[in-house]
């Protein structure tokens, strides 16, 4: 199985983490499949997963409360809290969501911490397919430093593989199509954690169902994107975004930094959308329960740079409160074309408050998104041979569909404070 076949253009889903944090149920799980297959699916939004910490019951925010009893099977394994998950009841996991999910044409997805529970490892549990204990498999000194759940998993131990076959086993079970993977793509105490990377790919391979790996969190170091692009299909080049204007403008230079790493089934992540209704049991990103603070200038500046880029695109917000701008943003089907089909994507400028950057797609049009980062409107008069294209004799702005002012290969606009225009030439 060629992983690089499951996400051959960049995913597009929702992620319960923005708003509920480590706390979300299975109700907001399912509502926001509902809305998602209801207004999202027609133009190719399909992924719904479960952040962090489903396995346990008292979770209330996205503080973790550190060294609390979690759900877990014999084997090691943990599983869906039922005071929150109901469906889980009687072993079933994750099963029942997600064949719920799927019932409705969308496809689900996990988020799991690396390694092995803590709790685990101090009882010598049980792993399925060796004689191996929990105990003997972990790491206890590579551990998480904001995250008191698991220790890591010591490739070089008899049983290490066994463990995440048996991990990877459960989810193809369960009929998961997507596992997030965190403390795993970069990390405050040691570097990328590659052997746990490719025991992970390679269980994934065994368990004999696609699913795409996403790897968390960033930013993870460019100098390993060949063992990223080899093991994984998504992978954060960025620590958490939030709806805070700095974070945006620092996503420029992760871009660049990226720039041409993107190909089929290979995607660096820019990191969830904070958009629409957030924080609503989550503290984090120096805010609680809010609107996006992202003006709609900044909100159009984020979706054409991580359109451009090709970033995946992970909705952060409450679907069901979408107001129509909201809406409006996940639902340009141009925009989206150029997110799905588009290649090439470089920065073609920078200057001074001005950031501009191209690509092409099959058809032989090109794409410009021109950026202000600058604190003032910006307007321009500007040379489209500057960016490397000429001969141009007509063109769109793809947020208001109005047609490009050209005279010539000279391009007349004035572009807002944090803001963005988005032409298809």
């Amino acid at each position: 199985m060629n992983h690089k076949l499951v996400a051959s253009t960049p995913p597009l889903g929702w992620n319960s983490w923005d708003c509920y944090g480590a706390a979300v149920t299975e109700d907001e799980i399912r509502g926001n499949a509902e809305y998602m297959a209801e207004h999202l699916k027609d133009f190719g939004w399909s992924y719904i997963t479960v952040d962090i910490q489903w396995y346990e019951p008292l979770a209330n925010s996205s503080q973790y409360r550190a060294f609390v009893p979690l759900v877990m099977d014999e084997y090691s394994r943990l599983m869906p809290a039922e005071n929150r998950f109901p469906s889980a009841a009687n072993g079933q996991g994750f099963k029942p969501l997600a064949d719920y999910v799927h019932s409705l044409g969308l496809q689900f997805g996990i988020h799991i911490m690396r390694g092995i529970p803590r709790q685990a490892a101090h009882a010598a549990t049980p792993i399925l397919g060796t004689t191996a204990t929990a105990r003997d498999i972990a790491h206890p000194n590579s551990i998480c430093p904001w995250n008191t759940d698991m220790y890591g998993v010591d490739s070089s131990k008899e049983g290490a593989q066994a463990y995440y076959d048996s991990l990877f086993e459960l989810y193809a079970q369960w009929g998961v199509d997507l596992v997030k993977v965190d403390d795993i793509a970069a990390s405050r105490l040691y570097d990328t954690h590659q052997p746990e990377i490719e025991m992970i790919a390679k269980a994934i391979e065994r368990s004999g169902r696609p699913m795409v790996l996403s790897l968390s969190p960033g930013p993870a170091p460019v100098e390993y994107a060949e063992h990223f692009a080899e093991h994984a299909n998504m992978w954060r080049v960025t620590d958490d975004f939030w709806d805070l204007w700095p974070l945006l403008l620092d996503m420029f230079d992760r871009c660049r930094t990226w720039q041409g790493i993107p190909k089929e089934g290979c995607w660096p992540d820019c990191d969830m959308l904070p958009l629409g209704h957030i924080g609503i049991r989550s503290v984090d990103g120096g805010g609680a329960d809010r609107w996006t603070r992202f003006t709609q200038d900044e909100q159009l500046t984020m979706m054409s740079l991580w359109s451009i880029f090709r970033s995946p695109l992970i909705f952060g917000g409450e679907l069901r409160d979408n107001d129509e701008w909201t809406l409006s943003l996940l639902t340009n089907r141009e925009v989206l074309r150029m997110h799905r089909d588009s290649y090439g994507a470089r920065e073609a400028l920078r200057r001074d408050d001005l950031i501009v950057w191209t690509a092409q797609n099959a058809e032989g049009s090109s794409y410009a998104a021109i950026f202000n980062v600058g604190e003032k409107p910006l307007p321009i008069d500007f040379d489209l041979e500057e960016i490397d294209l000429s001969g141009i004799t007509e063109g769109t702005e793809l947020w208001s569909g109005t047609p490009a002012e050209l005279n010539g290969n000279t391009l007349r606009t004035t572009i807002p404070v944090h803001g963005v225009r988005l032409y298809r030439f």
